[in-house]
């Protein structure tokens, strides 16, 4: 329930006030509740309160880039050592197509 809280907060939190006020609300619903599983967060969202507050100035993130980053990173891995050129497009189509194709 705690852990659904808090992404509902990251998704559906319009401004960096709101966001600072149920973020506040549910940490002292996280501490009164004494589980313990969320003590790694809160010591961050201690020490980058500002920082995390600031995602939610404008909405803006690195979400496509991240991505975009880790596919062409496992196209990389996934690829390694291949000589054949025919060989490397083959893999390349096969792991961008076949989602879609048999999906």
């Amino acid at each position: 329930m705690l852990r659904t809280l808090l992404t509902a907060i990251f998704d559906q939190t319009p401004d960096c006030a709101t966001a600072q006020t149920r973020l506040q609300c549910w940490t002292e619903h996280v501490k009164a509740s004494g589980l313990h599983g969320f003590d790694t967060f809160l010591n961050t969202w201690h020490r980058w309160q500002d920082g995390i507050l600031n995602d939610f100035e404008g909405g803006h993130n690195s979400g496509f880039i991240e991505g975009l980053s880790h596919k062409l990173k496992w196209l990389k891995r996934r690829c390694f050592g291949l000589d054949d050129l025919t060989e490397l497009f083959r893999r390349l189509w096969l792991d961008i197509e076949s989602p879609r194709r048999w999906a």
